[in-house]
């Protein structure tokens, strides 16, 4: 399974807000360094704010700084989120599969998934930011008021 980009950008984002010691990174300065184009960073910053892990102010002082919500977000909830409730595979898209009726490969899959979501749930992003994570993205930065 791989994960949408605006899944793994939110996690890096949350991850890299949870180490930013008092600091509030702009979501332009998180575009920058997270190398992701500005509407893209936009976006999952707005869901974030919208879910309540991320809190976002306009204006000089303004940025983005992780709420306590945030810090002790479930990840498998994160990814469930982001990623949506669709199945792995398309049996019914423009072709749908013949097999579909009685196919045992879609039930399978679903379970594999879940299994996967379950396996991220008890982890939050304050424990994704432990040691030795956390000085690694401190030591990543671009620079001062970075993320």
């Amino acid at each position: 399974m791989r994960l949408l980009r605006s899944t793994d950008l939110a996690l890096r984002l949350l991850m890299r807000l949870a180490v930013a010691d008092g600091s509030s990174p702009t979501t332009r300065e998180v575009a920058a360094d997270m190398d992701v184009p500005y509407t893209h960073a936009a976006k999952v910053v707005a869901e974030l704010q919208h879910l309540g892990l991320v809190d976002a102010r306009r204006g000089r002082g303004g940025g983005l700084t992780l709420t306590e919500r945030g810090r002790t977000a479930s990840v498998g909830a994160l990814v469930r989120t982001f990623e949506g409730d669709g199945d792995v595979v398309d049996c019914e898209g423009a072709t749908p599969c013949p097999l579909n009726s009685g196919c045992r490969l879609r039930g399978a899959l679903r379970r594999a998934q879940e299994a996967f979501f379950a396996s991220l749930d008890p982890v939050t992003v304050a424990d994704m930011v432990a040691e030795p994570t956390g000085a690694l993205l401190l030591g990543i930065s671009k620079g001062p008021g970075s993320v």
